[in-house]
């Protein structure tokens, strides 16, 4: 590690950071008491500071429920956001938890809490800590999963979540300089033991870390190829829309019925005629996103269909909520019926 990445964040460092959002009418800070998300509290209040006019700043903090920790950490948050003269809630995750997936379940529920609060409070971003180590980390787990490049591209600058955008301004940060940065301030943070916990996979991958950076897999350098997946993804996805707008019809009442004549769908490249499929399941469907094997599987079959004589060959399938069919020469996409389970 360079000395660089073990020095502070300087106040001219910050205001480039954070500058892009200036204009905002106001900014959720989420803040959960741990190094990175102290940090980013502390560097937004300096940042906010130096404007004459900026955006109003809220720290909030999420609750889960899961540790006896979390509230007293929750109460250090709001002591140093009302010593940086911002205003702080505790947003708690209420109800019963999952036995098994839990993560991703209070994942889900954070950000969930996050966007309610958002929204009430007139807020156009909320801005998270995530640092160049997690960007690491998530592409490592990424890569494990077989994702595509979509999914290789691992965290993007900003993301919009119903009608939120979540920014993740720190994303560059190593997060050596972020710890550096509370200890030149002085400002005491939250350890939190779930991070060390082996029976989840980031912290297993984050024990990897020293290894592979003693071959060059190393934060920077891991962060950098999700930087250039994507650019390429961001790519695939101008071609792909510009193959949509030539190959997709959709119905007079605008509903969610698209055809694709087979023909000029199977002359698309492999990954393209993916993603069309993909996309048009997604917005006939009404059982969340296709998972990509299944869609990889489904394209397979359409392939070998038209391949072997497409006008005569009449084939239905369902998947994520949506009906694909091929008859007479094309590939519709319609909303599935609810399955008998689901009715109410």
């Amino acid at each position: 590690m360079s000395d660089f990445d073990r020095s502070p964040i300087s106040a001219s460092e910050a205001k480039s950071l954070f500058a892009e959002w200036r204009a905002a009418p106001a900014l959720v800070l989420a803040v959960s008491g741990g190094p990175d998300s102290m940090a980013l509290m502390w560097l937004a209040a300096r940042w906010r500071r130096s404007l004459t006019r900026g955006p109003r700043l809220i720290a909030m903090t999420v609750d889960h429920g899961l540790r006896p920790e979390a509230a007293r950490e929750a109460h250090d948050v709001k002591r140093l956001a009302g010593s940086l003269d911002l205003p702080h809630r505790t947003l708690r995750w209420t109800g019963a938890k999952p036995k098994t997936g839990l993560p991703a379940a209070a994942r889900e529920a954070r950000y969930r809490l996050l966007v309610q609060a958002a929204r009430a409070s007139g807020a156009t971003h909320i801005f998270t800590a995530h640092t160049r180590d997690d960007q690491a980390e998530t592409l490592l787990m990424r890569m494990l999963r077989g994702s595509g490049i979509a999914g290789l591209a691992a965290m993007a600058r900003e993301t919009e979540r119903d009608g939120v955008w979540l920014a993740r301004p720190l994303l560059d940060i190593p997060k050596s300089r972020l710890v550096a940065t509370l200890g030149k301030a002085k400002i005491a943070f939250a350890d939190d033991p779930t991070n060390r916990d082996m029976s989840f996979t980031r912290p297993r991958l984050r024990a990897l870390m020293p290894v592979l950076a003693e071959e060059g897999g190393d934060s920077r350098n891991l962060a950098r190829l999700a930087s250039r997946l994507a650019r390429a993804n961001a790519a695939i996805e101008v071609l792909a829309d510009g193959a949509e707008r030539y190959l997709a019809v959709r119905n007079r009442d605008d509903a969610w019925r698209f055809g694709f004549d087979a023909q000029a769908f199977a002359g698309l490249p492999e990954e393209i005629r993916l993603r069309l499929l993909k996309r048009a399941i997604d917005r006939a469907g009404h059982e969340g996103p296709a998972e990509l094997g299944k869609v990889e599987a489904l394209l397979a079959v359409l392939d070998n269909a038209i391949a072997n004589g497409q006008k005569q060959t009449r084939l239905k399938q369902t998947l994520a909520g949506a009906a694909i069919s091929l008859t007479g020469g094309r590939i519709h996409v319609d909303p599935a019926p609810p399955r008998r389970g689901n009715r109410a």
